[in-house]
């Protein structure tokens, strides 16, 4: 089964963040070192806003009303795409890459109890997983949430998800460190 692997690992890393952060302080986990450095809050709330990006996409796959974009006719292509992003978003990657701005967490947003939300949103997004099985079995190509030219197969995308967020937890990690 495709799924097992991805829900097994999603419940590992919510486990993580939750043991990991869920005895500190809104001040805490607000906390900022610098202004070019996320809070442990605003990791979670990119990891909900990209997360969530991928809902509608899927969807439409699932209702056939996605629209696959030429590049998805090429194999070598799809494969390249989801390797490279996979690899980026790896947590031994050391390399920052700037996020899309419809990623980017507010540096305003009230976002008290954002671990209770993230843990709410991977409760979605494994029932996304669960109900993409079929999906994944079909190797069906979707395409990145931030260019539609850009296209992967669904398996990928739920290993890109899992690394980003696993990247995620390390640099929220760190923050503790550094408090």
């Amino acid at each position: 089964m495709y799924t097992e692997e991805f829900l097994h690992r999603l419940d590992e890393l919510t486990h993580k963040f939750t043991k990991t952060f869920g005895s500190l302080t809104e001040r805490e986990i607000h906390r900022k070192p610098d202004a070019d450095t996320w809070s442990i809050a605003q990791n979670l709330e990119h990891l909900i806003l990209i997360n969530q990006s991928y809902f509608p996409m899927i969807d439409r796959l699932r209702h056939k009303d996605h629209k696959s974009a030429f590049t998805a006719k090429f194999g070598f292509l799809v494969n390249f795409f989801g390797r490279t992003i996979l690899k980026s978003v790896q947590p031994e990657t050391t390399k920052k890459t700037k996020t899309f701005s419809i990623w980017k967490p507010s540096e305003y947003r009230d976002s008290e109890d954002i671990l209770a939300r993230f843990t709410e949103h991977q409760e979605k997004l494994k029932q996304k997983i669960l109900e993409s099985e079929d999906l994944l079995e079909k190797n069906a190509v979707i395409s990145s949430p931030a260019n539609p030219k850009i296209v992967y197969k669904l398996d990928a995308a739920f290993k890109i998800i899992l690394a980003h967020e696993e990247r995620h937890f390390q640099q929220a990690k760190r923050l503790l460190e550094i408090q």
